[in-house]
């Protein structure tokens, strides 16, 4: 499927002052870092989870531990996917319990995709609290979520698609506005 470029909404350094600007909103609203879990959804919410934890650990001198969620198998639209989902691991360490939880996402659009990561998240423990950090909110919720930590809102259409590329999984690091041609 091709796609027509839009607009460029954040290079490599807008991404890296984003994710500071993150992680100092993070700790402060935490008070630090002694309960603090980051748990990245797959798959470019990890790699974002593993930065935030690197600049907190600069911040505060103690990096936060982080996890990953593949929420496969808790999407509502499984039947679409196809018949044969790709599974991937979901890893959390220790247990969360009564730990103040991160979630980290690189767009928030429908919602449909944290109310899965909840569904999940819970099936390990309940949480003291779960907050949802995203690097781009596009709007067009069709669930009652919100971000607790954005980095950009965007005003889009439904045709268009955001697109962040990471370097951990693209051969370029920016956020862009495409269109299918």
């Amino acid at each position: 499927m091709e796609f027509k470029l839009k607009a460029q909404v954040m290079d490599a350094a807008g991404i890296s002052r984003t994710l500071s600007r993150l992680a100092l909103q993070i700790v402060e609203r935490n008070a630090g870092t002694s309960d603090l879990l980051l748990i990245g959804i797959r798959r470019r919410g990890v790699p974002l989870a593993e930065r935030l934890a690197d600049t907190i650990a600069q911040l505060e001198g103690q990096r936060p531990p982080t996890g990953q969620l593949d929420i496969t198998l808790y999407r509502d639209d499984l039947s679409t996917v196809g018949p044969r989902p790709v599974i991937n691991k979901t890893e959390i360490p220790g247990d969360v319990t009564d730990r103040a939880i991160v979630l980290v996402d690189d767009v928030l659009y429908t919602g449909r995709t944290i109310r899965a990561a909840l569904d999940e998240l819970v099936d390990f423990g309940r949480p003291r609290r779960v907050e949802l950090a995203v690097l781009i909110d596009r709007g067009h919720r069709e669930l009652p979520i919100q971000a607790d930590y954005v980095g950009k809102h965007l005003q889009t259409s439904d045709a268009e698609i955001v697109k962040v590329m990471l370097t951990d999984y693209d051969e370029d690091e920016q956020v862009v506005i495409v269109e299918k041609e």
